[in-house]
Parts: C-alpha cells; structure tokens; sequence
C-alpha cells in the first residue's frame, strides 16, 4: 500500500510541471502575439505618415506651380497645412527659374522642388518625402 502511495503523489507532482510548463508557454505565445500586433500597427502608421507626405509634397509643387504660372514667381518659402489629411505638415518649396529661347520663342523654365516633414528628425514617427518638377510657360 506504501508503494501505491508513493506513485501516486510522484503523479500528482508530474502533472504539476507539466501545467506550468504549458502556462509559461502559452503566457510567450500571448507575448509574442501581442509584440506583432503592434509591430504590424506601427507599420501601416507609417505607411500612412508616408502618403501622406507624398501628397503633401505634391501640394507644395502645385502651389508653387500656379504661382510660377501665374505671375513669375520663383522663390523659396515654406507652407503650414492646416487642411485635410495634408494638417500637420510643413512644405518647403523651392524654385529655380531659367530663360530659354527657341525658334525666337522665350520660354521660362521652372524648376520646384517640395520638401514635406512631418515631426522632428531623429524621433520615431519622423517622416519626410521630397518631389522635384519641371515646368515650362510655354503654350
């Protein structure tokens, strides 16, 4: 009867080790599990941060577009949206002119760059994107 007893209670020790085990295990896939879902959270963040940097920047180019178009002016500033998706960000927009003649046509050549930035560079959700265009007055 001795011996039963003893087997018994070496079972009962078993069968604990093995709960922990399995709880310590399932603790790690809940962890990681966790870690990828916000892994996966900041990277379509970015992702978005990014267009809409694109578009930001492609906004200062147009801006700078129609003022070259519409009135000569070549210079360099820098924008603060306020609106839409674009809110948030600063734009600064550069522009070289130059003057060309062909076949006795003048034609100006403009050439704006755009520079979008959002936050401050170095930090986590820091992101920029630059677009470069080439426009011309010509008919």
């Amino acid at each position: 009867m001795n011996a039963t007893g003893a087997q018994g209670h070496r079972q009962r020790g078993a069968t604990l080790v093995v709960a922990v085990f399995l709880l310590v295990v399932l603790a790690g896939l809940g962890a990681v599990a966790v870690r990828l879902t916000l892994m996966q959270q900041q990277t379509v963040n970015s992702a978005l941060l990014a267009a809409q940097a694109f578009h930001a920047a492609r906004s200062g180019i147009a801006w700078g577009a129609h003022r070259a178009l519409n009135g000569g002016w070549c210079a360099t500033t820098t924008l603060a949206l306020t609106e839409g998706g674009a809110a948030g960000f600063s734009v600064d927009v550069s522009c070289a002119q130059s003057t060309h003649v062909e076949g006795g046509v003048t034609i100006d050549v403009f050439v704006i760059e755009a520079l979008a930035e959002w936050g401050a560079y170095g930090e986590a959700d820091y992101v920029s994107r630059r677009v470069e265009a080439k426009i011309t007055n010509e008919s």
